[in-house]
């Protein structure tokens, strides 16, 4: 059964900002990859807790204390639920950048304790691939220089799919940790999960799932994925910036030691040593993101009452009229060409005019896009070019935004004087 299409135009009125203007035209904001906006729902909550229930959680034996505690854990509640795991599976991080640091410097810190499930060490390898955010990279070649293991990487074929032949080679006896993202953020592919995390726990690795490009865009089940870990962000998924998750499976959480140390995260501390508390708490230690994890409950539940099948289906609309629109320029060369499932995310170069150039002409008429490597360097690389313009949707975006956008990237040459568009 299909999803009822989204009522673009009543969910629009949620989000104040989208009645902003730029230089007098209506604001077209076409970098949702980059951060998401918000919707009433979401910002009423954060304020509603901040003026009715701020107080410390975990700590206090007030009333305002367990009314904010309450919060807080139900938030995880939601949030968990929303990606199909238990509550005790779901880690507050303050972004997804610091849940994979936690996991990689876990993973470290267990592998010198001895722990055989996190073992790593010269002869062991790490995979990942040419697509990643660096924020799914940097941690991983830290992780391989500490421990002496390998760092390998799958090749993405030349129109933008994961090389699966490559893949079937690579990820072996050997490989101890497979991580890729699930959507990626440049290429905005939805990369095949299930034969990926097969190949890998054939062969007993981990795998750590990146995706803060699928939780916000279509139904994600950590658990049915069968995915080790996995790290999401808040800002990109309607709620607020300093918020993320991290779902790892409990008995993996709960044999890992922690990556912070501080307060909050302990049962018995003496001059020598300390014990900790049981996952998730003993990854949370210091002040956490309370009201901002209460703001990320809200998204989820207005996301939740919009029917992820039916986000999935408007993102692969959108995504669809971007791609098609982009081929009948001239001068535009798309990354990511594959006829695959995909979100709502097209990245381009245009002949002749640098990105930076091509983001202030858009920005000119009102439209945001992002400009740039989008923190994937290597994969700029890999394509033979240092920098795309990116447009990117989300459940806001309407097809006139598009096809605005559209008329003006075939503008873009002409403005500058190189043919194929208006000169003014």
């Amino acid at each position: 059964m299909h999803a009822a299409p989204l009522d673009v135009d009543r969910i629009r009125a949620d989000f104040p900002i989208l009645g902003e203007s730029v230089d007098g035209r209506p604001l077209a904001y076409l970098d949702s990859a980059a951060t998401s906006q918000r919707p009433r729902q979401v910002i009423d909550a954060e304020l509603e807790f901040v003026t009715r229930r701020n107080a410390a959680v975990h700590r206090g034996a007030h009333t305002l204390a367990a009314l904010a505690t309450d919060a807080f854990e139900d938030a995880r509640a939601i949030v968990a639920r929303f990606v199909g795991a238990d509550e005790e599976q779901l880690v507050w991080t303050h972004g997804a950048t610091e849940g994979l640091n936690l996991i990689a410097h876990s993973i470290e810190d267990a592998s010198a304790q001895g722990v055989e499930r996190f073992r790593l060490g010269p002869g062991d390898e790490i995979v990942t691939t040419e697509a990643e955010h660096h924020a799914n990279l940097l941690p991983w070649q830290w992780l391989a220089r500490r421990t002496g293991a390998t760092l390998r990487h799958l090749p993405v074929l030349d129109d933008g799919r994961l090389d699966l032949d490559a893949a079937a080679a690579i990820i072996g006896p050997r490989t101890r940790l497979l991580t890729f993202a699930h959507v990626g953020n440049v290429l905005g592919i939805v990369n095949p999960v299930a034969e990926l995390v097969a190949l890998a726990h054939r062969h007993d690795a981990l795998v750590v799932l990146d995706a803060c490009q699928s939780v916000p865009h279509l139904p994600v089940d950590f658990p049915a994925l069968d995915v080790d870990f996995a790290v999401f962000s808040g800002h990109k998924l309607l709620g607020p910036n300093a918020v993320g998750g991290l779902y790892g499976k409990a008995e993996l959480l709960d044999a890992l030691p922690p990556f912070l140390l501080g307060g909050s995260m302990i049962t018995t501390v003496t001059l020598e040593t300390a014990e900790f508390l049981p996952a998730p708490q003993r990854f949370e230690a210091g002040t956490q993101p309370v009201s901002q994890a209460v703001g990320l409950a809200a998204a989820a539940q207005y996301l939740d009452a919009l029917d992820m099948d039916a986000v999935f289906a408007h993102e692969a609309h959108l995504g669809a009229r971007l791609l098609d629109g982009l081929r009948g320029l001239p001068g535009i060369r798309l990354l990511g060409d594959a006829d695959a499932p995909r979100v709502g995310l097209a990245a381009f170069d245009v002949e002749g005019v640098h990105a930076h150039d091509v983001g202030q002409f858009l920005d000119s008429r009102g439209i945001a896009v992002r400009v740039g490597h989008h923190c994937a360097q290597p994969l700029h690389r890999r394509f033979g070019i240092t920098s795309t313009t990116r447009a990117s949707s989300y459940v806001y975006t309407t097809d006139a935004e598009v096809d605005r956008f559209l008329e003006a990237v075939a503008e873009v040459r002409g403005f500058f004087g190189l043919g194929g568009g208006a000169a003014a």
